[in-house]
């Protein structure tokens, strides 16, 4: 059971690590992209939403893949099983449970789960934050 904690642990870690330079990225951005912009503030507003949950999203892939490839190489899936979706339902806790982990991996299952339901938390704080910052910009500056 401990080698199942240090599994997911680790993927975890991978997963906060590639979350904390997605956000960091997205933060930056966001604070130029509201500097320089020269829209109409509805056009602004969905500009940067769309920009920040298109790339949150894609961290998301990233964060699924690296569970698939953890997955792979422990051999947490049955044979044949699809790993990228086994991950993909276990990150989203979905859990259609037409794919069992091994026996020897069934922890791993909820570790993902525990690790997505975090991420997709952390994402949402930043979806709210960077709006909130977009909505003040705009009645700042008279465009809202």
């Amino acid at each position: 059971m401990g080698l199942h904690f240090l599994v997911g642990a680790a993927a975890c870690i991978v997963n906060i690590a590639i979350h904390a330079v997605v956000m960091t990225i997205v933060v930056r951005v966001a604070q130029r992209m509201s500097a320089r912009t020269e829209l109409q503030p509805a056009l602004f507003l969905i500009a940067t939403m769309v920009a920040t949950v298109s790339v949150l999203m894609v961290a998301h892939l990233l964060e699924i893949v690296v569970w698939a490839e953890t997955y792979a190489m422990v051999g947490a899936a049955p044979p044949r099983a699809d790993v990228l979706y086994f991950a993909f339902v276990n990150y989203t806790t979905l859990g259609y449970g037409d794919v069992i982990p091994v026996e020897r991996w069934r922890l791993l299952g909820p570790a993902t789960a525990m690790c997505g339901v975090l991420m997709f938390g952390w994402s949402t704080a930043v979806i709210f934050e960077v709006l909130r910052k977009a909505m003040a910009l705009s009645r700042a500056e008279g465009r809202g």
